[in-house]
């Protein structure tokens, strides 16, 4: 479909499309969640934050131990970054827990501790890209603006048609174009809550990639895709990463007291920032950075596979009796139980070592 074609289905289907959106979330949308029902702005953002590609049920937990910790942006950004990531241990792609505490910390340098009301003053903060700017600004200051995320793309280019390549950034773009062209109208400021939550709603429960609950969807007689019989086609992006893999191996020494070795990961790389067992590219490499009376110790664990989005781990700990007495490589310390499970660890670390 031409731009141009996009924008004329977009003109076309809006007024029904927003109304049988916002009708169909106050019956059948999702109104239970922690993070609905509220306008404040720290809780949604927690919220958009914990739920990018990670599912509501895994969700909920980690959302509720954080709000009772920090109740507020500036209880998260007064605490440690140890501390943030141990809350966050298990949730996963850690970036998103370092650019969220960041984003607090700005949030009370620049703003006074308000989050901004604007979109386009809340997508210059670490972390906030311009779909989730839009959420919070349209939850909770009701301002007209599109969000975007993967859901959402897959409902909108169903309805639309919308068959171009997303993986080109100019496609996406002209679906953003789209996107703001179906919000309720200008005079109807009230909708964009329940509108921008529908759209969640109809990607996350009818609208699914495979599948599709066409049959109770509320905008299937102007859905493009499914009068043509094909909406698992949508939406378009033929770009995709590659996968690859990587051998580490992992030094998992233990003292007679129980106590394991742990380090604090570089800033950047793998595992950045998180407390891990000492990483080395080769069995021969661990080996070597041992004190030599140690060595002897040394015996090979059970390898195992942990699959990062578009990475393959092939993990082999190697396990070591230590003592406090040897110097242990890297610069670490000896951690007991009760002090590394506090800790932000990497999950097949905490896994390794929890299973010990």
């Amino acid at each position: 479909m031409r731009p141009e074609g996009d924008a004329a289905a977009a003109s076309a289907v809006a007024p029904v499309f927003a109304q049988s959106v916002v009708l169909w979330q106050r019956t059948h949308g999702r109104s239970e969640l922690p993070w609905q029902n509220t306008r404040d702005p720290y809780r949604v953002w927690l919220s958009e934050v914990m739920l990018q590609q990670t599912q509501v049920s895994t969700v909920l937990g980690y959302f509720d131990r954080f709000v009772a910790r920090f109740p507020d942006v500036g209880a998260l950004a007064a605490a440690s970054e140890d501390e943030v990531f141990g809350l966050w241990s298990g949730l996963g792609y850690y970036s998103r827990a370092r650019n969220m505490h960041r984003c607090a910390q700005e949030v009370v340098a620049r703003f006074g501790g308000m989050f901004p009301r604007r979109a386009q003053d809340l997508v210059t903060l670490p972390g906030i890209g311009r779909s989730t700017a839009a959420a919070i600004a349209a939850f909770c200051f009701g301002e007209r603006v599109a969000i975007l995320d993967g859901n959402v793309k897959r409902v909108l280019t169903r309805v639309l048609g919308f068959d171009a390549d997303l993986s080109v950034a100019v496609n996406e773009r002209t679906l953003w174009d789209a996107a703001t062209q179906l919000l309720p109208p200008a005079s109807q400021p009230e909708a964009i809550g329940r509108y921008t939550q529908g759209l969640m709603d109809l990607g996350a429960t009818v609208c699914l990639p495979r599948k599709p609950a066409c049959m109770l969807c509320p905008v299937n007689g102007i859905c493009a895709a499914r009068l043509e019989g094909t909406p698992e086609k949508y939406p378009v992006k033929t770009r995709k990463l590659k996968r690859s893999a990587q051998s580490l191996w992992l030094l998992q020494a233990r003292d007679p007291a129980g106590r394991v070795w742990l380090e604090k990961r570089p800033a950047r790389g793998i595992w950045a920032g998180l407390y891990c067992l000492p990483v080395f590219d080769s069995d021969a490499a661990l080996i070597e950075a041992l004190p030599e009376r140690l060595r002897g110790s040394a015996r090979d664990g059970s390898p195992f596979l942990h699959v990062l989005t578009h990475k393959d781990l092939h993990l082999h700990p190697v396990l070591v009796d230590g003592d406090a007495a040897a110097a242990m490589p890297g610069d670490g310390q000896w951690l007991a139980p009760d002090a590394w499970q506090g800790l932000g660890l990497p999950a097949p670390v905490r896994k390794l070592l929890s299973s010990a």
